[in-house]
């Protein structure tokens, strides 16, 4: 019998443990989910499984593989395959202008100038974004920015997006303008949020707490456990013991 293809998105025991620190402990998850959640309190480790997925850092133990591509060890079939787009995008963005921003990438998978440009155009066209091409992006809002890191991720044609806390510090009209793009578009979505209304609509929830998977599975069943959880932290918390 002819071997079955292997999932899109596949973390085998992955672990992590900058300066001997066990972040991520032995994560594994195999999927091919078009919208993907993966939650948790601060310092579950959301944010360093997105780095490590994104091959940006390489995980100590275990694997990633976007695409049947070992993220950490070819970053540049990496770049082809996985993007990311960080909670704040003043941490990602690098050059004064937008399209210097949008044509960094196509760069980087080896395109000449002129086939970046037209690409920079494309993309641009797509948002009806074509005048932002010479804007200054200190000029631009906090959400116009982020606009313009996904649609910098969106040009280098990836088959899964990683978004980090990606409505964090966004008015509500901005972040609901955001989240219309994002249901639009057709990749693999995977987005960390501490947030369970953000994921509550999505095909599978990974629920990381303290570097480990406490639950992985449909929101209908992993998102109920994951804020009965959270309700139970919040009431055992009795903030009058902080020192003044």
């Amino acid at each position: 019998m002819p071997s079955q293809p292997s999932p899109l998105v596949v973390l085998d025991t992955v672990e992590y443990t900058p300066n001997g620190m066990p972040v991520l402990k032995g994560i594994s998850m195999r999927s091919d989910a078009r919208r993907i959640g993966i939650i948790g309190r601060n310092g579950s480790g959301k944010t360093s499984l997105a780095r490590v997925m994104a091959g940006l850092v390489p995980a100590d133990r275990g694997q990633v593989r976007i695409a049947g591509v070992d993220v950490a060890k070819d970053r540049k079939a990496a770049l082809r395959h996985v993007g990311i787009l960080f909670q704040n995008p003043d941490h990602q963005i690098i050059f004064p202008t937008v399209e210097e921003e949008i044509s960094f990438g196509l760069l980087q998978l080896g395109q000449t100038k002129a086939e970046a440009a037209v690409g920079v155009v494309d993309i641009l066209s797509q948002f009806n974004k074509a005048h932002w091409a010479p804007a200054a992006i200190h000029q631009l809002s906090q959400g116009q920015r982020q606009l313009v890191c996904l649609m910098s991720v969106l040009a280098m044609q990836p088959q899964v997006i990683i978004l980090d806390e990606p409505f964090a510090g966004l008015d509500i009209p901005t972040a609901m303008h955001l989240q219309s793009i994002l249901a639009e578009l057709e990749v693999t979505l995977v987005v960390i949020s501490h947030d369970p209304n953000v994921v509550s609509g999505y095909d599978q929830v990974l629920w990381l707490e303290g570097g480990e998977v406490a639950q992985d599975g449909p929101p209908a069943e992993v998102l109920p456990i994951f804020e009965a959880r959270m309700k139970q932290i919040g009431d055992g918390n009795d903030l009058s013991h902080i020192a003044g």
